[in-house]
């Protein structure tokens, strides 16, 4: 069962951790669900309570985040240690109504 094997995390549910039991071409006490994303199919495995309260799959990739850099926008996880050192030490600042122009 190769596509078992390819399964992230070394048969365990994805959601709880919990152990899954492959034997042969047989899942004992959970579900594979493989998807395709963007031409990669990725196999994920939940356990059976685990898939009886939510079918679907979530957070099975990492979140890609972009920023502006010197009018370019890029991955955040391509710039060079620097940039990411900098964006790292940048506050966010969100302006409440009081503080608004009245222009």
């Amino acid at each position: 069962m190769e596509f078992v094997k390819n399964a992230k995390k070394d048969n365990v549910c994805h959601d709880c951790g919990k152990e899954i039991i492959v034997k042969d071409e047989n899942i004992e006490n959970g579900v594979l669900l493989s998807y395709n994303d963007s031409g990669e199919v990725i196999n994920i495995l939940k356990c059976n309570e685990c898939y009886a309260k939510d079918a679907s799959l979530k957070n099975f990739r990492k979140c890609e985040v972009y920023s502006r850099v010197v009018g370019y926008i890029r991955p955040v996880h391509q710039w060079h240690e620097g940039k990411k050192q900098e964006y790292n030490e940048r506050k966010e600042f969100i302006a409440s109504d009081s503080q608004s122009c009245s222009c």
